[in-house]
C-alpha cells in the first residue's frame, strides 16, 4: 500500500469500505483519526422541521 492516501480514502462514509478492500489499513485509518483535531468547539447547532410539522413560530398547533 502507498505510504500517502488520498483525503478521499480517510472520508468516514467510505473508509469502512476501503478497509475491507484494503486500500487502506485499519490501523492507518484510526492513527489519522486520532491526528484529527477536536472541533466540537466551533460547531454551531442547527435547528429544523420535518414536513407538515408546525414551526415554533406558527400559530397552529
Amino acid at each position: 500500500m502507498a505510504d500517502q492516501f488520498e483525503n478521499k480514502h480517510y472520508d468516514k462514509r467510505v473508509a469502512h469500505r476501503y478497509v475491507r478492500k484494503n486500500i487502506v489499513d485499519e490501523k492507518d485509518f484510526e492513527k489519522h483519526l486520532k491526528t484529527l483535531p477536536d472541533l466540537a468547539e466551533q460547531a454551531l447547532p442547527i435547528e429544523s422541521a420535518m414536513e407538515g410539522e408546525p414551526d415554533e413560530g406558527d400559530d397552529e398547533a
